[in-house]
């Protein structure tokens, strides 16, 4: 059985609340459908407990929903609205980071078929009637080109994973630090209680989005207007440049890779695919 969308799920909650259902019973209709996460959800409301901490175990996109809902808790924001709210936000941030990897997936997927070309370059050589395998094996000369195609094709897929892990989109939600502090403010929580219910909810820490938040709070004390607008607002602008960002790194991947196709993967493929034939023509005297 598949597992429902939790962004589905949450916002199927945000209407239930709505409705008039206490929160122990709007997930107890959604868990009807045998949904396990909804299902402990209604249990630990039903108890008093905190559901937020449930939604946490569940893991996956569970875990950014239960931060926001205990947020919204906590600091007696309304449940429903923030809900429907948030969960769109993190539903468009999470379409963000799927995006960023669909658009890397290609020139990936081209690196790593390249990769094999050294590999592939022995029983091509085979084919054309050379002795590359007993060439690479036992000649003197074979035998260096052995090792040195070995360790390039080795060096090659450690570079090109290298590459691959620092374009890869951050795991961190992108605005989440944003969309927590105009929750808490626009419950009426004051920015020291707002600060402190986020950094004991928020397992993830991201400096540089506290300062962003720190720099939006003084503008909106400056300016005397309502800081949770601005805070949205910011949150809108991070998914906004991860987006950017994530086709920005992926098309500087594409050239990079081309790199350690350069100068790994082609100097691979030469001496273990091009040299060993060479040598077997020269030591044949069959060489024209």
């Amino acid at each position: 059985m598949t597992s429902p969308d939790p962004y589905e799920t949450v916002m199927r909650l945000a209407v239930l609340l709505t409705g008039g259902a206490s929160p122990a019973l709007a997930w107890g209709h959604l868990g009807a459908g045998g949904d396990p996460t909804a299902l402990a959800a209604a249990a630990a409301a039903e108890r008093g407990d905190d559901v937020g901490a449930v939604l946490s175990a569940s893991g996956g996109a569970w875990g950014d929903i239960a931060v926001v809902y205990a947020v919204a808790v906590e600091t007696g924001a309304p449940l429903a609205e923030t809900l429907r709210s948030v969960a769109g936000s993190l539903r468009d941030a999470a379409e963000v980071s799927a995006e960023v990897r669909v658009v890397l997936a290609e020139p990936l997927a081209t690196a790593r078929l390249l990769g094999w070309l050294p590999v592939a370059g022995v029983p091509l050589g085979a084919l054309l009637g050379s002795d590359t395998i007993g060439v690479l094996i036992g000649d003197p000369v074979g035998r260096p080109c052995l090792v040195a195609g070995v360790v390039l094709i080795a060096a090659a897929r450690a570079w090109t994973r290298r590459l691959a892990r620092s374009a890869r989109p951050s795991s961190t939600v992108p605005g989440l630090d944003a969309e927590l502090w105009a929750v808490a403010l626009s419950a009426g929580a004051s920015p020291q209680r707002a600060r402190t219910v986020i950094a004991r909810r928020s397992h993830d820490v991201d400096e540089r989005a506290s300062r962003a938040v720190d720099d939006t709070l003084d503008l909106a004390l400056r300016a005397g207007v309502p800081a949770a607008e601005l805070l949205r607002a910011d949150a809108w602008a991070a998914r906004h440049r991860a987006r950017t960002d994530g086709r920005e790194k992926a098309a500087r991947l594409s050239t990079r890779l081309l790199i350690p196709l350069g100068v790994c993967t082609l100097p691979a493929f030469l001496l273990l695919a091009v040299v060993p034939v060479v040598i077997g023509l020269l030591r044949s005297g069959t060489f024209p």
